[in-house]
């Protein structure tokens, strides 16, 4: 095999591929990228048996080939290495990568013991904008919980009926959900996928405007551009959180966000981000008071404006929680409505996205 490519597109594979790369395996061929040489370009693979991510990649192919080559180690000269054509060449079971005045000689592995890339056939499938798809995905992906005992929560529901996408996530303490609409005929369907991958999956580079989510019986499989990840399905059965929303409030608060979260911020240097913070809001002075206290560090207050339609509430929250709510909320002005202090609050896009954000309340004294 050998061929050349430019570095910085090669860069860009192997960051997206090395998120599939196993770091423990009793298979030592796992920690590899599969690099196979052909017509006129590569097909770059990695995968840990559950996960598994394609990246196509144009390049000068002299001589076809295949080559398993340690992803952490060609990552890491891959990005020191001069801005220019990087040139491959197998020898046996070695592969010498030169570029510029650098050269190397890294042992290769039997690239006949990497499996196979899963062919996976979508029961349903839907293609939304790239950017809506991150912008829902950053919203919900991080309330997951982090409890591996309860699978189903370390995941984000991704559901489609009557022509609209929803995300949700919960971690039993708030709630995120995060809808759009789209145009086409799409089945209706269901699915669980692991937080972390989509994650993934959103923070890669903008390289075409739209994405496709195709869903099989085990697997949920994303095709972007010249890429291809697929990832298990979480089996269970996801909590049912549209009981958990309240279908009305006895106080709804208008804040400017930015005012709201700068408020919480300075309300909350003397304590610690999971600490509660205070909110007594008040109709008539159309202001809630903002306050934390800590122990031996003692104590803050903020005012801050806002718009009371209802009863004046005391309620506290925890304050990283709060705050996470808050940042996702993409309007100049949100919503939080109450019921009593012992209730969820809930957080609305003033605007017309449709996102919404459920927190526990914390006891107060």
């Amino acid at each position: 095999m050998r061929f050349s490519i430019n570095k910085s597109e090669l860069l860009n594979a192997l960051t997206v591929v090395s998120k599939g790369a196993s770091s423990r395996s009793t298979l030592p061929v796992l920690t590899g990228v599969f690099i196979q040489a052909q017509g006129s370009g590569l097909i770059l693979q990695t995968t840990d048996l559950k996960r598994s991510i394609r990246y196509d990649v144009a390049a000068l192919v002299d001589e076809p080939g295949v080559a398993v080559i340690p992803e952490k180690l060609l990552f890491e000269i891959v990005k020191n290495l001069p801005d220019a054509a990087v040139g491959f060449e197998t020898h046996d079971t070695t592969v010498e990568v030169y570029c510029d005045n650098s050269s190397y000689t890294l042992k290769t592995l039997d690239a006949s013991d990497f499996p196979p890339f899963p062919e996976v056939a979508a029961a349903s499938q839907i293609t939304i904008p790239f950017d809506d798809f991150c912008s829902m995905v950053k919203r919900t992906a991080r309330v997951v919980s982090k409890d591996q005992s309860r699978a189903v929560l370390t995941g984000v529901l991704i559901s489609v009926s009557d022509g609209v996408l929803r995300m949700v996530a919960t971690d039993s303490y708030r709630l995120a959900v995060s809808e759009t609409v789209f145009e086409g005929p799409v089945d209706d369907f269901e699915v669980i996928v692991a937080g972390g991958f989509l994650q993934e999956v959103a923070s890669l580079p903008k390289l075409a405007e739209s994405i496709t989510l195709g869903v099989a019986q085990n697997q949920v499989v994303f095709n972007y551009q010249n890429m291809v990840l697929i990832n298990p399905r979480i089996e269970g059965n996801f909590p049912a959180y549209q009981k958990l929303i309240p279908s009305s409030y006895t106080t709804r608060s208008c804040f400017t966000t930015a005012d709201l979260i700068a408020g919480i911020r300075r309300a909350g240097l003397v304590s610690s981000p999971g600490s509660p913070v205070r909110f007594d809001i008040n109709a008539d002075a159309k202001n809630a008071v903002i306050s934390s206290a800590a122990q031996d560090v003692g104590t803050a207050q903020e005012t801050v404006p806002c718009e009371v339609d209802g009863e004046n509430v005391e309620i506290g929250f925890n304050q990283q929680y709060i705050l996470e709510g808050l940042q996702s909320v993409g309007s100049q002005e949100v919503f939080l409505d109450t019921l009593t202090s012992l209730k969820p609050g809930i957080l609305r896009s003033a605007s017309e996205e449709s996102f919404l954000y459920l927190v526990m309340p914390v006891r107060i004294g």
